[in-house]
């Protein structure tokens, strides 16, 4: 707008500065008869002259200062009134389309005319495919459709993938091929027309620099919401006891309260807290779904360039195991392209526009979107992580983001508002992109394009969805105690401050960010023989801070706290479910609760090693077996026969390691750790001890011995200080100075509190939770 401005003040110039040169009647008596020369009479003979000229030059002066003023980003009260003035003069116009005499489009052009599937990735693509793509084209049951630009390698090509190159997308007969640039991931507008042309009933809109989880998209996603497959379920949805909140971050709901989506106005970047309660809604409607992505989220500049250091990569993590989440009508939340499943029943609302800057393009549809979706009685959901984005660590262009900063936060207020008399959805999608054109939300271009896009969702066979009554108009019932659904929200490790800012945080706040970074993506595993009702939250309030998560077995399952079921004597054959639940942790550590662990003790220790207490003399003890009870002969009988079955690699560490056969090792195994690439051995091998009765003091022992040689275990836990029974001055036993202590007794709200002001002589914050 600004640029049409100056041009438009440039061309008004034009006449007036050429008005100077035409004097014909100054020129014509330049040889006249001599005239009385009288200065007043002068004067008084030419004023009509003088009074025209004067006025002539101040008015080429002034619109001479508006252009250059106008040129430098100047605001001033006379060019704000010519925009206006302009603005209110170039009004969209508004398409008159004839939706009964649309022709049908058919693909006559590429090879694949007889081909259908119902399920399609569509991804926009500049380089040649990325690991990333290959993995998403090995997905069974899902086609990848890669949609070229200017920028695309002319031999750009991935067997098994459906490649649309600019001149095969120009041949399509696509209406909106018309309004696309060239060099633009928008181009995959056309790309969705063409999965809607040969079968697609879902799209999953993603871009080619994240691995799906697991690679599998239905193990993250509502694929199926009818039928066979579907999951008949409700689903957790935000409270709209609130009228006056339009928008939400839902990066606070999956555990990161500090980080905040692109396209979130950033005056809401500030509400952090999280929501008092949740209603529930049913599944079936979760037409657009949006995923979380982990590594890095999709933030904006603001976010990219204040929160992290130059060269440093985000790798931020969501909590996986928290519920998805609903919005209901009267909500919205940002929507991408990087990462969402969109149902047939919204296709229509894919369309990316073309009159914005790239960056805003797919937040301002997935407003745009959101709105008119609860015209047909559909909703969002957001998704648990379901994809690690890299950070390639190129600069976020701010400049593409300015409109968004600028107008997202009056676009939500404005659609949220907006009602239309329509009968007809696609007469509605075209009335509110009119008016988003009226307010300066979007150009007339898109108006035009969408009026292209909608032709062109009826010529490949696209049926438009049914209107619903809209709830929003509707009184909203009162939420009673019964309807109200609590959720608290994990608070996962973050990124707070760039590198330069760095230095202005209080050294106890940044050792927590580095104990955070370094133990963020380890579980704990803790056993609690002592009361669950007194002890399970404080646990997790104390560990909680520095691992992914912490996960508490006793002998009895407590449903409330979130306490499993384990016995003690056995608590390794437990262990495998956990490690099965959390694929993507780097470790596992396990924790009795008689022993305290001081983790910032542990910094220096291998996590790709095992670590146990091999080297405490107190705590793994050689027992010789004859002449000891039939305890100890039965289960060095069990051990025998689990080593005899041993796979060969493990069988011959155990070997080298245990060459005493007339004894056995026992280890109290209050504390040990394992890391990922170590689970599956671990797993083998309690699998090979199956229904034997090895008790876990046993069995530990066994299980390290044969998975490595104890001179490939981490030393780390060597040092720990450690005795038989609790000492009568435990506070005088305790020290800061090792990694952790044994024995220590913690029963009640009161010997959490005396823990905690001990520990804080190692962790100084510890004292907020006091």
């Amino acid at each position: 707008m600004e640029n049409s401005t100056q041009m438009l003040v440039q061309d008004r110039a034009k006449p007036k500065n050429n008005q100077p040169r035409g004097r014909p009647v100054l020129a014509s008596n330049r040889f006249s008869e001599p005239k009385n020369l009288d200065f007043s009479a002068w004067v008084s003979e030419n004023l009509y002259k003088i009074l025209t000229i004067f006025l002539l030059i101040t008015t080429v002066a002034a619109l001479f200062f508006l252009r250059n003023y106008g040129a430098a980003g100047g605001d001033t009260a006379a060019l704000l009134c010519l925009q206006s003035t302009q603005s209110q003069s170039i009004r969209p116009k508004f398409p008159v389309i004839n939706w009964k005499s649309i022709p049908r489009i058919v693909d006559k052009i590429t090879p694949y005319a007889n081909f259908r599937s119902d399920k399609w990735i569509v991804v926009s693509v500049s380089d040649q495919p990325s690991d990333s793509l290959r993995k998403l084209n090995s997905i069974k049951g899902w086609q990848v459709l890669a949609v070229g630009n200017s920028k695309t390698p002319k031999d750009w090509s991935l067997k098994g993938a459906i490649y649309l190159s600019l001149e095969v997308q120009a041949q399509l007969g696509f209406r909106v091929v018309d309004y696309l640039p060239y060099d633009s991931y928008v181009r995959k507008n056309v790309g969705y027309l063409f999965a809607m042309q040969h079968g697609a009933k879902k799209i999953y809109d993603v871009d080619d620099r994240g691995d799906l989880i697991d690679n599998d998209i239905g193990k993250h996603f509502d694929v199926e919401l009818i039928g066979k497959g579907a999951r008949q379920e409700v689903i957790l949805q935000y409270s709209h006891e609130n009228p006056n909140r339009t928008v939400v971050n839902p990066y606070i709901h999956f555990g990161q309260r500090s980080i905040w989506p692109r396209g979130l106005p950033l005056e809401n970047v500030g509400e952090i807290g999280h929501n008092e309660f949740y209603t529930e809604v049913f599944g079936g409607r979760q037409f657009i779904q949006q995923g979380i992505s982990n590594g890095l989220p999709d933030v904006d500049s603001v976010f990219y360039f204040t929160r992290k250091p130059v060269l440093e990569a985000f790798d931020i993590r969501f909590d996986e195991h928290a519920p998805k989440v609903a919005l209901p009508q009267g909500m919205m939340v940002p929507v991408n392209s990087f990462n969402t499943i969109f149902h047939s029943s919204a296709f229509w609302g894919l369309m990316l526009p073309v009159s914005v800057s790239s960056m805003a393009s797919d937040v301002l549809r997935g407003y745009w979107a959101q709105r008119l979706l609860w015209e047909v009685g559909g909703y969002v959901v957001v998704y648990p992580p379901t994809v690690h984005r890299y950070d390639r660590i190129e600069a976020y262009p701010f400049s593409e983001e300015k409109d968004l900063h600028v107008n997202v936060g009056r676009l939500i207020n404005f659609l949220v508002g907006w009602r239309s008399n329509k009968h007809r959805l696609f007469e509605k999608i075209l009335e509110l992109s009119y008016v988003m054109a009226e307010e300066g939300f979007w150009m007339g271009k898109d108006v035009q394009f969408t009026a292209a896009w909608l032709q062109d969702l009826l010529a490949v066979g696209y049926q438009q969805p049914r209107l619903m009554s809209l709830e929003l108009d509707r009184p909203r019932a009162n939420i009673g105690h019964g309807d109200r659904k609590e959720f608290v929200p994990q608070k996962l490790p973050s990124v707070h401050l760039g590198v330069e800012e760095i230095g202005t945080v209080n050294f106890e706040i940044a050792n927590l960010i580095h104990w955070r970074k370094t133990f963020g993506n380890v579980v704990l595993i803790m056993f609690c023989s002592g009361p669950v009702e007194r002890t399970a939250l404080e646990w997790r309030l104390l560990y909680g801070r520095i691992f992914k998560t912490v996960i508490i077995l006793s002998g009895q399952k407590n449903v409330d706290l979130a306490v499993e079921e384990g016995q003690l004597d056995h608590a390794y054959k437990y262990l495998p479910k956990l490690f099965d639940r959390y694929t993507s942790a780097e470790g596992f550590l396990f924790l009795k609760d008689d022993t305290i662990l001081n983790y910032w003790n542990l910094l220096q220790a291998d996590k790709t090693k095992l670590w146990i207490t091999n080297k405490v003399s107190e705590s793994w003890t050689s027992v010789s077996i004859s002449g000891n009870s039939d305890w100890f002969v039965k289960q060095a009988d069990m051990v025998k026969k689990v080593v005899a079955t041993m796979p060969v690699h493990l069988q011959v560490n155990y070997r080298e390691t245990v060459k005493d056969h007339k004894s056995l090792a026992i280890c109290n195994s209050e504390i040990f750790y394992v890391p990922r690439h170590l689970v599956a051995d671990f797993i083998d091998l309690v699998n090979l001890v199956g229904d034997l009765d090895i008790h876990h003091k046993v069995a530990i022992p066994m299980f390290f011995s044969a998975i490595a040689l104890p001179q490939n275990f981490d030393p780390v836990f060597s040092s720990m200080e450690y005795k038989q029974n609790i000492p009568s001055n435990s506070t005088s036993f305790y020290s800061a100075e090792v990694p952790a202590v044994h024995p220590w007794n913690v029963s009640s709200e009161q010997d959490f509190i005396k823990l905690i002001r001990i520990m804080a002589a190692g962790d100084p914050l510890l004292m907020e939770l006091v």
